[in-house]
């Protein structure tokens, strides 16, 4: 199958075909004639599978087939509303819209907090087409009458798993309650929890429901592995896996922001280049940061859970779980930053006694067993006990029971590209850079530019989301 099969118009191809892109992938080739007939949609796909331009390539095609009279006040109206959970995602999504749509005479805006709302109330002075917007964000710009959603024709919750994760369900009830009735709704999601079924029954209408994997599964493309060891032998094993290694770009994850600030430190002090991208970082730190770990200015990134997602790294080819999510699908999630499209990548956990049971929780998940190694020289202690866990304010066992504890007060990539399997080779560089966050420049509203970024391994597959 070709895009030219797929029923979009002559310039949304152009921009595909500049991009190095002619083969759909699986999820592309189902949700593009879906989302043209112009039925609901509830999409399940494992990231890197390029469901991005599974819903924004039809979205642009839909839009473009009729033109839109500007407002009483000389605005374009929101005709389409992207919402994602995160800054990063919504500045990913908005450079693939901007891509896919340069030939289209379409407006599109991106909006998220972090950074100063007066000029994206500028940028929407205009109107635009096209919103992609956190929900917090966006209540703030409708509560101060800079944009109206009463004319919006196309809803996307993009990892609507995650904004319920997150807590945005309020949020994402206040904006549904703002919309027009008759509209398209496109739900994706990456896993399908009871909560996403109960959202999916309120907001859709007999959905098409696509999905090209199975529930709840990680990337058949990512090498999975679990080294057991002691808890406080932890750092040690991971600075002596990047450098026997030679790993050149590694996303590490950790469950707090304290320890991914923490870890950078201990990884410089190791004379590994490090920087830590969290929710307390500025967006203009989190920016740098993640620009420079493409660039492979800097070789480890640490990351939390919530700062990660949508994090759209090519060729990335190390995941490193620091510590296990207690929740089992943020593991999904996770090592599916690596493996993306036609792309192999090595997914790697350092798992003390404390998390057995989250160790349990994953595997029951993704239905399998995964290989455990113990590293010579970082044999776990046979007579170590478990210890609880702190998560934010609660704090739980990992191992042993199980009980909530006491409340806290204080493969070779195919010949043949497709959209997301874009060939590239790349070269890894050190850099003593380090953690210099604190010297980011401020960013504006605008469009953050997705660099490509460079890995070691030659010969890897673009990502494509």
């Amino acid at each position: 199958m070709s895009f030219e099969s797929l029923g979009l118009r002559a310039d949304i191809l152009r921009s595909i075909a500049e991009a190095g892109y002619n083969t759909p992938t699986p999820i592309q080739s189902q949700a593009i004639p879906a989302v043209l007939k112009g039925g609901d949609i509830l999409a399940g796909a494992q990231t890197g599978t390029g469901k991005t331009a599974g819903f924004t390539l039809p979205l642009l095609e839909k839009l473009s087939q009729k033109a839109v009279d500007k407002t009483a006040k000389g605005r374009r109206p929101v005709r389409a509303l992207i919402l994602t959970p995160t800054r990063e995602l919504a500045a990913q999504v908005h450079e693939s819209v901007r891509t896919y749509g340069k030939y289209l005479p379409l407006r599109s805006t991106v909006v998220f907090g972090g950074v100063s709302i007066n000029p994206q109330m500028m940028n929407l002075r205009g109107g635009t087409d096209v919103l992609v917007a956190t929900p917090g964000r966006l209540l703030d710009l409708v509560n101060q009458n800079a944009v109206s959603l009463r004319e919006v024709e196309i809803l996307v919750l993009d990892e609507a798993d995650r904004m319920l994760d997150m807590g945005f369900i309020h949020d994402i009830k206040k904006v549904l309650a703002l919309l027009p009735k008759q509209r398209q709704n496109l739900l994706f999601s990456a896993t399908f929890s009871d909560e996403i079924k109960a959202l999916a029954d309120k907001l859709l209408n007999q959905p098409t429901l696509i999905e090209v994997a199975r529930r709840n599964t990680a990337s058949e493309r990512v090498t999975q592995r679990v080294h057991p060891v002691d808890r406080n032998r932890k750092r040690e094993l991971l600075s002596h896996l990047i450098k026997q290694g030679d790993w050149q770009q590694v996303l590490i994850f950790t469950r707090t922001k304290h320890g991914a600030n923490k870890l950078t430190e201990q990884l410089l002090d190791d004379g590994i280049s490090a920087a830590a991208i969290h929710g307390n970082k500025s967006q203009g730190a989190r920016t740098k940061a993640l620009e420079d770990f493409k660039r492979g200015e800097i070789r480890a990134l640490v990351a939390t859970d919530i700062a990660a997602r949508g994090i759209d790294i090519d060729q990335l080819p190390y995941v490193v779980n620091y510590e296990l999510p207690n929740v089992p699908e943020d593991y999904v999630h996770r090592i599916g930053r690596t493996g993306r499209a036609d792309a192999e990548g090595i997914a790697v956990s350092l798992v003390c006694i404390d998390e057995d049971k989250f160790l349990r929780d994953i595997e029951k998940l993704i239905k399998r067993t995964i290989d455990k190694q113990i590293l010579a020289g970082f044999e776990p202690d046979p007579n170590a006990k478990p210890e609880p866990i702190v998560l934010g304010r609660r704090m739980t066992i990992g191992a042993g029971t199980g009980k909530p504890g006491k409340s806290r007060s204080g493969k070779p990539g195919s010949s043949t590209p497709s959209l997301g399997q874009k060939p590239k080779n790349g070269n890894g560089k050190k850099s003593s850079t380090g953690n210099q966050q604190r010297t980011a420049k401020p960013v504006s509203a605008a469009t953050q530019t997705h660099r490509k970024g460079n890995s070691k391994p030659q010969n890897r597959s673009q990502s494509a989301n």
